[in-house]
């Protein structure tokens, strides 16, 4: 239809059926400018945001009574009457385009007829895309008058558009429509009228090209530049716009849709700089150094004011940032082109940039000295350094260095100055510091060299000064939060936890070797062990989080340590054993008791000389079973289960015959007691006798003491009796283990005593006076003499004095005198006088240790034999290195020489004639 008066085209709807149904109760708005924030686009490929657009295809011809709509549109025709199907010429089919665009708060519904491609006046060939743009957010204020004089602008300004609506009916008449106003909107988008038909007529709905593209009025171009260059002005200068925002846009619109937007993004570009040229000058001239922090919020509003203005600009030109620059990839977008000019003219100014990053750098520094600073205006221009993609090269290289010069110095200051426990909170200080500044207003990017630097030089640089100075005092004072953090900011630097490591095994080795190998803790050797073994598993615990490597860490250094000292050490622990079975023991519940074996069984494993602990063990042990001072059988049965699954069942094989002695002794007694009462002889003296197997028991020096007659008695009764039911056996009386309950008269009236044999044959012979030398009691009990004076000692120097001496003291000499106390006093009636325990002489010690060695040599010999019979031939050195694997204590090289020279004597093994070293096996 063309161009068309406003006079015309209400003709032409009042000649047209068609209606056009509007909402009188519908109000409208003007959509105010969406704040478009600055985004960081410019990171990656440039973005822009396209216009969305959406498709819908129409058929030729609808099928009678169907209703019809453009719904997809928000435009909705109604047809009054049918009307004769129109001749259509042919053509390809058509597909009707719907484009939606948001520009500065205006939205508006295009619709577009794709063609043949059709030649132009410069003789190229584009799509007769023609388009009908309805503008659906009037203000309140505008009449249908002003909506159509918006419209006809629209039209001028567009390849309008012919829109023909022909319906088929019986009386082949045929109606056009033209559609050119406003119909009825909400929220911007076009309100629906409905398309309804007779039944059994069909419709077709037709829309035309325009004939011929409508042209621009004379100047303007010019004019509209002229225009959009006030606003541009305007928006640089904070002043109000001259003009409304939607007539901008349009403006813009239109001039790019008529080939003018290479031009129109140039002269946009153009202002731009000169804007931006224009601000230079008022940084260069600035007093920097005198004030600092107003320099720095120049540059900073300098900056929000640009960001802001280009929001603004690009709200307007937003058309031409969508269409013509999404397109070209050469071209950087409106918001990019701004940052572009930021960056070159301001930013990257020598005087500029050096003057803005010093004074970052200065704030930042004003700040680790703990002034307070303006922790917003530091966030703002590193933000604006991160949009300008110069944060990297022209802050971050210089922050770091400056980083790295201050912490360095801090760092040789400090570990002078502090203690290392205050070093370290100081450095977690900082660490702490650096990552809030990271949060605060770093980029993410810096995180990771940032923190890197300040391990390295407050930590890095150190590990070695920090632990050699205040490690050991740490751990001697058992401060576990000084060690966690300490653990904690080692393992943040490569390397510190093996640093860490070294000096934890070197301190475990010199404080265990103090406890080990002075000989004035034998004492309590075993107990600061336990103490010590008990600390460094809480800090491997609590403060080195369960490390694996710690805990193998310790366990070789408690190995290394523990055997610096041969044998000793494993002497002093079944001592220590011995002292906890007793039955005096009251100090621990069985819960506790378990607990503490399983703490011994621990510091046992480090132990390479366990025969030296099983002899000594063995023999305590005897001592319990005999004398019957083993606190509970339980616990002794526990201990033997724990070192047969430690060991191995060969290593508690007589340990177990010695429980087993015990039992059997108590059923052989049942039937000496029937025995004895069968033979019609009873005794005044109920005698219990435990049978022990030599092999299993430790060896007992034999020692002859003058028995009264009614014992010697007895002894012989037993023996016609043991060896009647077990003939070819051997009886050997031990003395020494044996003990016995006297029933004595004092004035106070009748006790019962319980004492050892030795103590019994003392006591006995004040049957036959009051009054006794020591050499006549030795020469008439037959007891040695260490023996007899401990015996004596216990009788007339203990709690309970039986006996008196004379002259009084606490020891007993050749020359005392030893008189009964008739006057003795007790509460109970059945007194224990325990013996004095004998301290193991030196003597005993040596005896038990060469016992051990003895059993060495044998296994030793069994070792050879067994490894030569089965490798046939062997040189020295396999021979020597196969015997290391295979025995389970420490040995020289020299006792296997030894051992191997013996076994060529006794014709077990030969010497190879020509080669001295090689050995072979005889069968």
């Amino acid at each position: 239809s063309g161009l068309s008066t406003e006079a015309e085209r209400e003709r032409e709807r009042e000649a047209s059926h068609t209606h056009i149904h509007t909402d009188p109760d519908q109000t409208h708005s003007r959509c105010p400018v969406p704040a478009l924030g600055p985004h960081r686009s410019h990171f990656g490929p440039r973005t822009g945001l396209g216009p969305l657009s959406l498709s819908l295809s129409l058929p030729h011809s609808l099928s009678p009574g169907t209703p019809t709509s453009a719904r997809a549109a928000g435009l909705s025709l109604t047809a009054s009457q049918p009307a004769p199907p129109l001749p259509s010429p042919p053509r390809r089919p058509r597909v009707r385009k719907l484009l939606l665009v948001e520009a500065a708060g205006v939205f508006m519904l295009r619709s577009g007829v794709t063609s043949e491609s059709s030649p132009q006046e410069d003789g190229s060939y584009h799509k007769a895309a023609s388009s009908s743009s309805l503008s659906l957010s009037p203000s309140p204020q505008q009449t249908p008058q002003h909506n159509h004089n918006h419209l006809k602008k629209r039209q001028r300004a567009e390849e309008p558009l012919e829109c023909v609506v022909s319906d088929m009916a019986e009386e082949g008449q045929h109606k056009k429509a033209n559609f050119s106003a406003l119909v009825g909107h909400t929220n911007g988008l076009t309100k629906s009228a409905t398309l309804t038909g007779k039944p059994g007529t069909s419709k077709k709905l037709v829309i035309k090209n325009f004939k011929d593209k409508p042209k621009l009025p004379d100047n303007y171009t010019q004019d509209t530049w002229q225009k959009l260059h006030e606003a541009v002005g305007a928006i640089q200068r904070s002043t109000s716009i001259k003009y409304n925002l939607e007539e901008l846009y349009q403006a813009v619109e239109n001039l790019c849709s008529y080939k003018v937007s290479p031009t129109l993004y140039k002269q946009l570009r153009q202002a731009c700089e000169d804007h931006v040229k224009a601000q230079i000058h008022q940084f260069r001239e600035y007093p920097f150094f005198t004030i600092l922090v107003l320099f720095l919020k120049k540059i900073n509003k300098c900056w929000l004011d640009h960001c802001r203005q280009m929001i603004m600009i690009r709200s307007i030109f937003l058309f031409l940032d969508r269409t013509y620059v999404l397109q070209s990839s050469m071209l950087p977008s409106i918001w990019d082109m701004g940052l572009e000019l930021f960056r070159t003219h301001i930013i990257n100014d020598r005087i500029v940039q050096s003057k803005t990053i010093d004074g970052i750098l200065l704030l930042i520094e004003r700040e680790r000295t703990g002034e307070a600073v303006d922790r917003s205006l530091i966030r703002s221009l590193l933000s604006m350094l991160c949009d300008l993609q110069v944060y990297q090269e022209s802050f971050e290289h210089r922050f770091l260095e400056e980083t790295n010069h201050l912490y360095a110095a801090e760092g040789q200051t400090l570990m002078q100055e502090r203690e290392v426990p205050e070093y370290l909170h100081h450095v977690n200080k900082r660490l702490e510091e650096e990552s809030d500044r990271v949060i605060t207003y770093l980029d993410q990017s810096t995180q990771k060299r940032l923190v890197a630097c300040v391990e390295k030089q407050l930590l890095g640089e150190h590990l070695t000064a920090i632990l050699q100075k205040g490690l050991d005092n740490l751990l001697d004072e058992n401060r576990v939060a000084d060690l966690t953090l300490l653990y904690q900011l080692f393992s943040r630097v490569k390397g510190g936890l093996q640093v860490l490591l070294q000096h934890w095994s070197e301190y475990i080795k010199t404080f265990g070797t103090t406890i080990v190998v002075n000989p004035e803790k034998d004492k309590t050797m075993v107990q600061e062990l336990l103490d010590f073994k008990d600390k460094v598993d809480h800090v491997i615990d609590v403060c080195f989080i369960k490390n694996e490597k710690f805990i193998n860490t310790m366990k070789e250094a408690f190995e290394t340590f523990i055997n610096k000292r041969p044998n000793k050490p494993a002497e002093l622990i079944a001592k220590y054993v011995d002292s906890k079975l007793r039955a005096g023991n009251k100090e621990a519940t069985d819960e506790e008791l378990e607990r503490m074996l399983d703490k011994i069984m621990i510091i046992f494993r480090f132990i390479h000389g366990k025969d030296v602990f099983e002899a000594f063990y063995k023999k305590d042990l005897a001592k319990r079973l005999l004398v019957g001072k083993s606190a509970s059988v339980d616990a002794e049965k526990s201990m033997l289960s724990k070192l047969k699954h430690e060991c191995g069942a060969a290593f508690t094989s007589k340990l177990e015959g010695m429980f087993k002695d015990m039992e059997l002794s108590k059923d052989i007694m049942v039937h000496f007691k029937q025995y004895v009462q069968n033979h019609n002889d009873p005794s005044k003296i109920d005698l219990t006798v435990n049978i022990l197997t030599m092999g299993y028991w430790p060896t007992y020096i034999p020692m002859e003491v003058h028995l009264p007659a009614e014992m010697v008695k007895l002894q012989e009764i037993f023996k016609i009796f043991y060896l009647g039911k077990h003939s070819g056996r051997k009886l050997q009386w031990q003395p020494t283990l044996g003990h016995s309950v006297l029933k004595a008269e004092f004035k106070e009236g009748k006790k019962e005593l319980q004492v050892s044999l030795f103590q019994t044959l003392v006591l006995l012979m004040f049957n036959e006076g009051d009054e006794f030398s020591v050499e006549e009691i030795k020469t008439a009990t037959g007891i040695e003499d260490g023996e007899l004076k401990r015996t004596l000692q216990s009788l007339a120097c203990g709690k309970a004095r039986v006996l008196n001496k004379a002259p009084k003291g606490k020891d007993v000499e050749d020359g005392d005198k030893i008189i009964f106390n008739d006057d003795f006093k007790h509460k109970l009636f059945r007194i224990k006088i325990n013996q004095i325990q004998m301290k193991e002489t030196v003597e005993e010690q040596t005896s038990t240790t060469e016992r051990v060695f003895q059993d060495r040599q044998y296994q030793i010999d069994a070792a050879i034999v067994r490894i030569m019979k089965m490798r046939k031939t062997l040189s020295h050195n396999l021979l020597v290195s196969e015997l290391y694997n295979q025995l389970k204590f420490p040995v020289k090289p020299g006792d296997l020489k030894k051992r191997i020279e013996s076994l060529i004597d006794r014709d077990y093994m030969e010497r190879d004639k020509d080669n001295a070293n090689q050995y072979h096996y005889v069968a």
